[in-house]
């Protein structure tokens, strides 16, 4: 496995990407996704990683810059086929010591409370992430949950 900085437009990301944003539209509503499209995914203060097998990209996430001391986790996705394969603690891990490295002393992320994003909740819970408030632009929505990190 390799994690590497990527473009989110590079034409071998965008089927993953693609179907993230597919899914995400079909597990909640409009007006509660906030999954970022791939040209959002590479404007500054975001950093976006993927991991790759094989020459392959099999998982994705960003690391957005919100202050120098807090980050977000951003557009995680593990392809159908890895899951289960460790390939999405791999990235977490990762972009964690990312986050430290830059200094941050927080990292929050946003997610469903559908049932879809059980498992999303369960690793996060375990590598530390407690359920806290809204954050930056969010909203109290009833269909996300905010989760935070201190570092």
């Amino acid at each position: 496995m390799i994690i590497a900085i990527d473009n989110p437009t590079a034409d071998d990301v965008l089927p993953l990407l693609a179907e993230h944003l597919a899914d995400m539209y079909a597990a909640s509503p409009p007006e509660s996704v906030h999954a970022l499209k791939p040209a959002e995914l590479a404007q500054p203060g975001l950093s976006f990683y993927t991991v790759r097998r094989d020459g392959r990209v099999v998982a994705c996430g960003a690391l957005k810059e919100l202050s120098p001391t807090e980050g977000e986790l951003k557009s995680m996705r593990t392809a159908q086929s890895e899951r289960g394969r460790g390939v999405a603690s791999a990235l977490l891990a990762h972009l964690l010591d990312v986050a430290r490295g830059r200094g941050y002393r927080v990292v929050r992320l946003e997610t469903g409370v559908e049932g879809y994003f059980e498992p999303a909740r369960r690793l996060y819970a375990r590598y530390g992430f407690v359920a806290s408030s809204p954050f930056a632009d969010y909203w109290d929505d009833p269909h996300s949950v905010f989760m935070t990190l201190e570092l």
